[in-house]
């Protein structure tokens, strides 16, 4: 086994989805299925134990359900040095837990409709420490819940002035879900400038990756709900 082969578990209280999910990613060169675990309680135990790069899970579960779950493996702990990255697995495209999950610091949510490839490149996306948000789902997802439920802007706004000019446009245009591609093109600067931008950004901000500053763009009222 090489080092660029990406551990995966998958943490699903249906056993076909598991099956399903394992095979295909098993199937996969760079991609290796270390566990499979019924519920959040057993997930939480399997990943202490596999140490996996990804944790697939499900958001509706018996026990510990997904948002639980993945606080119990993001959040610091003491002597919890290991920390997966996550992806959430929903029937559903508009899901409060999703929500709550990205701000507790999961990297992104996948319908478990879709297609097998955007299963496998999900995996690959979020093992190389970017966040799934290009669907336009996942950018409604966020933007109706902060209507909903607004909270307080005071130290979000205050955090936000520690950023240079560049870099508040920089967060602007990766809340509207752009890559960093899309970022160069529309700043006209170097890919690799806007990478160092965004990692400067997640640095100053105190964030884990993209998916908590779309979050932190729309709760400190850099960018209003709706806006696309």
């Amino acid at each position: 086994m090489t080092a660029d082969v990406t551990r995966v578990i998958i943490v699903d209280d249906q056993a076909m989805v598991r099956a399903g999910f394992a095979a295909l990613l098993a199937a996969q060169a760079d991609i290796d299925v270390v566990g499979e675990a019924p519920d959040g309680v057993e997930g939480v135990e399997l990943s202490r134990r596999a140490h996996p790069d990804v944790v697939l899970m499900d958001v509706r579960m018996p026990r510990m359900n997904g948002l639980e779950a993945a606080r119990e493996l993001l959040e610091p702990a003491p002597g919890v040095t290991h920390r997966p990255k996550v992806l959430m697995l929903t029937t559903f495209d508009v899901d409060d837990y999703v929500y709550e999950a990205l701000r507790a610091g999961a990297s992104g949510f996948l319908l478990k409709d879709a297609p097998p490839a955007d299963l496998i490149s999900a995996v690959r996306v979020v093992a190389g420490g970017e966040a799934l948000l290009a669907p336009s789902v996942t950018r409604r997802l966020i933007a109706d819940f902060a209507r909903q439920r607004p909270v307080p802007r005071e130290r979000r706004s205050l955090q936000l002035n520690g950023l240079t000019e560049r870099e508040t446009e920089v967060l602007q245009l990766i809340a509207r879900g752009q890559s960093n591609g899309e970022i160069a093109g529309s700043l006209v600067l170097a890919e690799q400038t806007v990478k160092t931008h965004v990692s400067r950004i997640l640095t100053k901000l105190g964030l884990r990756d993209r998916a908590q500053a779309v979050i932190f763009a729309y709760e400190s009222g850099l960018v209003a709900p709706g806006e696309g």
